[in-house]
């Protein structure tokens, strides 16, 4: 079996078998180990990923917006002996557009690594149906583009994705709370700048955003008709960008603010919590994979060690018949990377078994699976490597051992 391997091979393989007890137990506890890192590394990325589809599911990657109106503290007098103002008056924000937006987009659009840009006008208001009012957020869009932001299509569970003038979608719990259902009317109410607007929308479609506090107030309407009721003709009080890669959103902000004089705001600095608890769960992650490491190799090596010296006679029989140090040297340290391979196998193998009980008959308070998890090819095989490396590394000394015993006074042993 070990022919492949020449000499050093089929000397290391038969003295894993003459200690078939030793090697048995020390490849379950390697295959324990790396099923430990494999199940935890594969559930802590589908908990961060599931996360993330949630947290971003509703949410733009980095959001463009104006700055706040500020007003500027009074000017010091130079006289001396003059009253001098130095309180002031935080003025109400009213809702305002981003100056150019139209030729702001196409250059967004054209930065490596975006995947779309979407104008939105956004407000505060009430939604009115009969006796009922519920505080709403309107949120006027240009559907297409913005069903690449949020895949607001897939979101729907009544009706169908659609806003033509005087339609709205509207989430399912501010629908539940107004009893609304698809085809019903929703009157909108706006207080801006002492005066009141309202507009009566129709309803297309029911959304779930997968946020319950989002899907009770919020209002989809079309970006006309949102530019209309806010009083900003032309006008888009936000730009929301969705990149390709995530992780990207927070340079890409550092970036837009040192071009142009807006507030931009990615959604790490929006998620600052979210953002903390993820790397709390990978610096945990990363933590628990070197302590099962450090085991698997102390676990390793004690077992060699024990062979090492349970094999002095046949380690000084093979020195006296011709062996150098460098081939006892190799048979042990193949020993440790036989133990590793077989092990990591194993421990794959179980770690699999162990995410299709968890899919399978772990659920949530709605019956459904809590999130998928998967181990994805590519940290199954990380994880071998790393878990056989543990056991060459974890062979080194008990090798180095063997390879320095004297021939003569180990056959006397």
């Amino acid at each position: 079996m070990a022919a492949w391997l020449g000499f050093e091979g089929r000397v290391a393989v038969r003295f894993l078998r003459e200690g078939r007890f030793q090697t048995l137990l020390i490849i379950v506890g390697v295959a324990a180990g790396v099923a430990v890192v494999a199940y935890i590394s594969a559930l802590i990325v589908g908990l961060q990923r599931n996360t993330l589809s949630k947290t971003l599911g509703a949410q733009a990657h980095v959001t463009l917006r104006p700055l706040d109106d500020e007003v500027l503290s009074a000017r010091l007098p130079d006289a001396p002996g003059t009253q001098a103002l130095v309180q002031t008056q935080a003025r109400s924000q009213r809702p305002r557009s981003i100056a150019n937006w139209q030729q702001i987009v196409p250059v967004l659009e054209a930065l490596p690594g975006v995947s779309a840009v979407s104008p939105m006008v956004s407000a505060a208001g009430l939604g009115l149906r009969g006796d009922g009012a519920r505080a709403i957020a309107l949120m006027g869009v240009e559907l297409a583009r913005y069903d690449r932001i949020v895949q607001l299509r897939s979101k729907v569970v009544a009706g169908e994705a659609r806003l033509g003038p005087g339609e709205a979608i509207i989430g399912r719990e501010l629908a539940r709370d107004l009893g609304l259902s698809v085809g019903d009317r929703i009157s909108v109410v706006l207080g801006s700048g002492g005066r009141t607007v309202s507009e009566s929308l129709r309803v297309t479609a029911l959304v779930d955003l997968g946020v319950r506090d989002l899907n009770r107030r919020t209002v989809y309407l079309p970006l006309r008709s949102a530019q209309s009721l806010v009083g900003l003709p032309g006008g888009a009080t936000s730009l929301d960008i969705t990149l390709r890669d995530v992780w990207q959103a927070k340079d890409l902000a550092r970036e837009l603010s040192g071009r142009w004089p807006y507030d931009v705001e990615s959604w790490q600095e929006a998620n600052a919590q979210l953002v903390s608890a993820l790397n709390a769960q990978s610096v945990s992650t990363s933590l628990i994979r070197s302590v099962v490491m450090i085991v698997v190799v102390l676990g390793i090596a004690s077992v060699l060690v024990v062979s090492v010296v349970q094999k002095q006679r046949e380690i000084g029989i093979l020195r006296a018949m011709g062996c150098t140090r460098g081939q006892i040297l190799r048979v042990f340290l193949l020993q440790g990377a036989l133990v590793g391979a077989f092990g990591s196998l194993l421990g794959v193998l179980l770690a699999s078994a162990l995410i299709w009980v968890f899919t399978s008959f772990v659920r949530g308070a709605d019956g459904l699976p809590l999130f998928a998890i998967t181990l994805q090819p590519l940290l199954a095989a990380q994880i071998s490597v790393i878990a056989t490396c543990c056991g060459v590394l974890a062979a080194i000394a008990p090798a180095r051992r063997a390879a320095a015993l004297d021939p003569a006074q180990a056959i006397r042993t």
